[in-house]
């Protein structure tokens, strides 16, 4: 309940929300969605330092009990705006938790996705120039423990091995949006996965090139062409291989240019497995 003061005095409102539902049914999640909130990104030490702001859209959830008819949805808001902005990835597992005790609920969920921006530079003319990636952090917290996920998508390029093998000359190529998320342990960052993703491709892509910087990118894509299986492969090798990452899922969504359809490949595993 809720009380108020009015002219005749404190008034108790009814917590409807609070209720008792009689159709007995657990609802998985329930919560806020698409919340646009400003947030700072503190780098860590091993990546650099230093602070980078964003816009992130949050979801936050909680999963109902039966005998309860809704949750307050006032409540997800008011915890996150009692964080500072500054957001860590070590924050995040706190801010799911306080989530939970404040609705006291039996799991919290929390997921945050965000521009992300990295410094590069050309190939061949050292040209510096920002990239933009799509980040996320995904957290859960139940009473058995803390899950916690870091994904990146990249774009990058993909070249037809077999248009490549079957032309006289030339080869179709097309845009690619390749995308991970990793449960790992230690000290992990954005960079890193954006790195793993880049590397799987025919050829990472760059915001600024020059002419020599676009011969050096066009060639390198030609020799290194690349089926959709071959990026989720060649990611799902580099991702075994880094000892940080137990748990990974990972895709490619290859955007064709010569067809009316696009190509995907996915595959979820936990590091070791071959299944």
């Amino acid at each position: 309940m809720t009380s108020s003061t009015t002219n005749n005095g404190p008034t108790v409102m009814p917590d409807v929300q609070g209720k008792v539902d009689v159709r007995n049914i657990a609802i998985d999640r329930v919560g806020v969605k698409n919340v646009t909130y400003p947030i700072r990104l503190v780098r860590p030490e091993f990546a650099g330092g230093g602070e980078q702001s964003t816009v992130a859209t949050i979801d936050m959830f909680v999963g109902l009990p039966a005998n309860q008819k809704g949750t307050h949805m006032s409540r997800f808001m008011e915890v996150l705006n009692s964080y500072d902005q500054a957001f860590r990835p070590s924050d995040i597992p706190a801010i799911t938790a306080k989530i939970r005790e404040r609705l006291d609920a039996p799991a919290a969920t929390f997921n945050a996705s965000f521009t992300y921006f990295v410094k590069k530079f050309a190939p061949v003319t050292k040209q510096p120039s920002l990239m933009d990636y799509r980040g996320s952090f995904e957290c859960t917290v139940t009473e058995a423990g803390t899950d916690f996920l870091m994904g990146v998508q990249a774009p990058a390029t993909s070249l037809c091995p077999c248009s490549k093998e079957i032309s006289a000359y030339g080869a179709h190529n097309q845009r690619c949006l390749i995308e991970a998320k990793v449960k790992f342990e230690g000290e992990m960052w954005l960079e890193d996965l954006v790195t793993a993703l880049e590397r799987s491709a025919s050829m990472e892509l760059f915001a600024v090139l020059k002419r020599p910087d676009e011969k050096y990118v066009t060639e390198r894509a030609y020799e290194n062409p690349k089926f959709v299986e071959d990026i989720v492969r060649d990611l799902a090798v580099g991702l075994d291989a880094d000892k940080r990452i137990h748990w990974y899922t990972i895709s490619s969504t290859n955007y064709e240019s010569i067809h009316s359809h696009d190509a995907f490949a996915t595959l979820t595993r936990s590091v070791g497995s071959n299944k």
